[in-house]
């Protein structure tokens, strides 16, 4: 395959999920380089966005998880400059990183999220903890409202600790998500270009999907096919669809689901780079839909054009 200009694969950064982020952009780069693409790899700590303006670059292929490449400021940066860019605008972007923003737009269009708080950094109140928990439930899930790979996350189950994990999640960011906790199984659905991929069953004996569930352990199951009856994954799959829509997702991307023990699903957050490791779930879907890795990568960036 030949390209007029080359393709930029953006990776690396400042975030807290920048190792991610380097092995993600490296299996991207090797695929591309396999399927003949002219490609370079641009790791953006090193090498500014706006450099790319003098480099001739046809497209960029963004795998920068968290903060500065899944927030919508490097998608507008690249709007300004005429690159194309693969996955989401500023806007899908910057709304699917928010997991507050995304929960209330949720609500708005009638979808299932489970109950919640906002705690912000400035004029928390430890000593509300306790009306918080009886609100939510016995169990918590703390979640900084602007980080990826369950990075600032907890678990909590009294409000002596509820208080400690929502300092602890200051330090990521200023306003927390309090969320309560669904008991049941997790599912996550990748999108690829408008259509829902496989549904992944996940079991960890961790307290719940963290980080080191994701990237660290050998212990994580992934069960894909899922287990959902066909009229389940089905539902399942729309859902994530209407999920990423109304988010303004654009391309590809990942919804993370919870179902309770009466069966119904809950909406948590809406990725729109997801990780692309050899421990990633997008690819495991689409090795359960029939495409290999490059075929994957293929397919995130010839989705590129609708999103320029």
């Amino acid at each position: 395959m030949t390209q007029s200009k080359p393709v930029a694969v953006l990776y690396g950064g400042h975030s807290a999920e920048r190792d991610v982020s380097l092995r993600s952009g490296q299996a991207v780069l090797e695929a591309l380089q396999r399927a003949g693409v002219d490609v370079v790899g641009v790791d953006t700590a090193s090498t500014p966005v706006h450099a790319l303006a003098d480099m001739n670059i046809g497209k960029a292929l963004i795998m920068l998880h968290g903060r500065g490449g899944e927030d919508g400021t490097v998608q507008g940066a690249l709007q300004l400059m005429g690159i194309p860019f693969t996955g989401s605008g500023v806007l899908g972007s910057a709304l699917c990183m928010d997991k507050i923003r995304s929960k209330q737009i949720w609500q708005s269009r009638g979808l299932p999220t489970a109950a919640y708080h906002i705690a912000s950094k400035r004029g928390f109140d430890a000593g509300s903890c306790k009306v918080i928990m009886a609100e939510l439930g016995e169990t918590v899930m703390v979640k900084p409202a602007q980080e990826g790979s369950s990075i600032g996350m907890a678990k909590v189950t009294s409000a002596e600790h509820l208080a400690t994990a929502v300092q602890d999640a200051f330090n990521y960011d200023n306003q927390v998500l309090l969320e309560q906790f669904i008991a049941g199984p997790e599912y996550t659905v990748s999108i690829l270009n408008g259509r829902a991929l496989p549904s992944i069953r996940l079991t960890t004996p961790h307290d719940f999907y963290d980080y080191a569930a994701k990237y660290q352990v050998d212990s994580t199951e992934y069960h894909c096919p899922s287990g959902l009856s066909d009229a389940d994954e089905q539902a399942l799959g729309e859902l994530a669809l209407a999920a990423f829509e109304a988010l303004d997702g654009r391309g590809w991307g990942r919804v993370d689901v919870m179902r309770d023990q009466q069966g119904q699903f809950y909406l948590l957050e809406a990725n729109t780079v997801p990780g692309m490791t050899a421990k990633s779930l997008v690819p495991m879907a689409a090795r359960q839909a029939g495409l290999s890795f490059t075929d994957l990568v293929m397919a995130i960036l010839d989705g590129c054009e609708a999103t320029d």
